[in-house]
């Protein structure tokens, strides 16, 4: 009896790593699929993610094209308004001046 569990304990430890073997093979091939499958599903989302940020890049640059457009239509009537309030500016003076001018002769006379 005792040759008998000694044989089956040889066949028991020796069909099980041949078991193991076999039996992680298609673990293996199976985990290799899987994570090549989730590695090309990673890059689909990567690539989309770039498309998706360089549309993003060019409105913004859009965007800021005409922002830039508008600042500088701004900034050209900002000046052709200082141009305005100065040439006033310098009529109010002209007229304080005469007004000034026409009390002081009248002062003096």
């Amino acid at each position: 009896m005792e040759m008998e569990s000694s044989k089956s304990l040889m066949v028991a430890v020796s069909s099980s790593p041949s078991q193991t073997l076999t039996t992680s093979l298609p673990q293996s091939s199976e985990a290799e699929s899987h994570l090549s499958s989730l590695v090309y599903d990673i890059s689909q989302q990567v690539q989309e993610a770039m498309e998706n940020m360089l549309k993003m890049i060019n409105d913004v640059g859009q965007s800021s094209s005409g922002i830039v457009e508008e600042i500088e239509k701004s900034k050209e009537s900002a000046i052709e308004r200082k141009k305005i309030l100065e040439e006033e500016k310098e009529c109010f003076q002209k007229a304080a001046y005469t007004v000034l001018d026409m009390f002081n002769t009248r002062d003096i006379n």
